[in-house]
């Protein structure tokens, strides 16, 4: 299938199920979905954004601001995915026990408002990666509208392009835990302190940036086109993240990856 006629394939799974509650992050991926959900079937189509410590307060007003923007009918609610202690521990199938947590929550909203499906951003793509919580979020009778239409990260970048919705190369994102390594306990400390060091260099100018957390280490992940650029601040960076609570910085010059906590999984020595 071509751009247009996936585009049309994805409209016509959306109108098919009458009424679909939207699990959104204001990512690309879920607002996307939720612009043609809100087009196919008006308010019939809801988003929720689910919050909680593991979700920057950056990416709380922007996945706002796109739902005011698209006119999309949000309530974002809070789960405690910090209650959980099969979370906190942080084993390599962290994202399973968060989705199951998710699931309960966005099912119960589900019924009260009488809707047909919960459906998330989830797409081809994510299938070739280590995804704990895609397996967690089909157990729950979670639809995949994208996936079902063959739907790619490229196509949905480029759908968005298509459409001229300007969220349509915001950097990927995920959620604050991914930067702590499998078997190192989940806190709320760690997780603010990531937030904080990640927040400081958005400010700066990279977008698409990580703060791995190794005990007192901060390993940071730019883009390797941006490892000049992060240089020319490095006396700026280094007391910042000190201040935070970090006592050693470094920089990873593999560069940003997706997913990079996820390379010992691959090697084998993953929890």
């Amino acid at each position: 299938m071509n751009t247009r006629e996936k585009i049309q394939a994805l409209k016509e799974i959306i109108a098919s199920k009458g009424s679909m509650l939207i699990s959104y992050s204001g990512g690309v991926d879920s607002a996307l979905l939720a612009v043609l959900a809100t087009e196919v079937l008006g308010n019939n189509a809801r988003c929720i954004l689910l919050d909680s410590p593991v979700v920057p307060r950056a990416a709380i007003e922007e996945a706002q601001q796109i739902a005011q923007e698209y006119h999309l009918l949000l309530e974002i609610i809070p789960v405690c995915v910090m209650d959980d202690e099969r979370f906190r521990k942080n084993p390599a199938e962290r994202c399973y026990w968060c989705k199951k947590n998710s699931a309960e929550v966005l099912k119960v909203r589900k019924k009260a408002l009488n809707f047909v499906c919960i459906a998330d951003g989830i797409n081809v793509s994510d299938t070739g990666e280590h995804r704990p919580g895609l397996l967690a979020s089909t157990e729950e009778g979670i639809l995949h509208p994208l996936l079902e239409a063959g739907i790619t990260k490229a196509d949905i970048r480029e759908i968005a392009q298509i459409l001229g919705l300007r969220f349509w190369n915001k950097p990927s994102a995920a959620c604050l835990s991914s930067r702590i390594p499998y078997g190192d306990e989940i806190t709320q400390n760690k997780l603010i302190m990531i937030e904080k060091a990640e927040a400081f260099l958005h400010t700066h100018g990279f977008s698409q940036c990580r703060v791995r957390m190794h005990g007192d280490i901060a390993r940071i992940e730019v883009v390797k086109d941006n490892i000049q650029k992060l240089l020319v601040i490095q006396e700026r960076l280094v007391k910042t993240l000190k201040s935070i609570g970090f006592t050693y910085v470094t920089l990873d010059l593999d560069g940003y990856r997706s997913g990079s906590m996820d390379e010992v999984l691959t090697r084998g020595e993953g929890a």
